[in-house]
């Protein structure tokens, strides 16, 4: 199941998820983008949201206003839809219209690869990036050991390249895979203060000692977080 959390407020760029992209509201266009890989459900806490997705045949669940981030707002729609412990849930955000369907898949593959491990709580992804693009602090980095699992994400160009050799880093992507199961118990963590430092809700798994799965992928797409980087989306297209 693919649940695509969206809500209209937007700190740095109000109801960006209604913005059109290619002739459709951007979070119909990242639901269609994903359709063809799993059941798709939009997790809104918008009426405006869910009417415009409807009238897109994109299916919607209805959650509360007071989530403090969008996978305490899947968690809640996961429990409405009734998933079993084991189903296979991944976050898709409404501002990834971009996203391609073999990444989400590779997702999939990889919750599917640590399902069974009580410790693993999260899988996602990351991709090479330049020195130069680990430099934006909207572009979260993640250092991981030799098993493939996370050691940090940072906003800052993590690891500190001391001798100046490093020409790339690794760049993480805005989507996560639970289980049902890890997914509910994630969302019971306690909140924890690198968390809150960074700004970052998956610290809190690494903060409680939990796993976080990564795997690399190739991929153009990119995350419209402020009104430059749908400008660049639409020079692009």
């Amino acid at each position: 199941m693919i649940i695509v959390p969206a809500r209209i407020a937007s700190t740095r760029f109000p109801r960006k998820v209604l913005v059109e992209i290619d002739g459709l509201p951007m979070v119909v266009k990242t639901a269609r983008t994903v359709a063809d890989v799993d059941d798709v459900v939009v997790a809104t806490d918008s009426e405006e949201i869910a009417e415009i997705c409807e009238k897109h045949g994109i299916d919607t669940v209805m959650t509360s206003s007071a989530h403090r981030s969008g996978t305490d707002r899947i968690n809640e729609a996961a429990a409405r839809l009734g998933l079993t412990p084991d189903e296979i849930i991944v976050n898709v955000q409404a501002d990834e219209p971009f996203i391609e369907p073999e990444v989400v898949e590779t997702l999939i593959d990889l919750v599917g690869r640590h399902r069974k491990e009580e410790q693993t709580m999260i899988s996602s992804l990351y991709k090479t990036v330049s020195k130069e693009e680990a430099r934006d602090p909207n572009l979260v980095k993640v250092v991981t050991d030799e098993c493939g699992f996370a050691l940090y994400f940072s906003r800052s160009p993590i690891p500190f390249d001391r001798e100046g050799k490093l020409e790339t880093y690794k760049g993480h992507l805005g989507l996560y895979g639970f289980t049902r199961k890890m997914l509910e118990k994630f969302c019971a963590l306690p909140h924890a203060p690198l968390e809150e430092v960074e700004k970052l809700e998956q610290l809190r798994a690494l903060s409680h000692g939990y796993r976080i799965a990564m795997t690399e992928v190739k991929t153009e797409s990119f995350g419209i977080d402020t009104p430059d980087d749908l400008e660049r989306a639409l020079r692009s297209g």
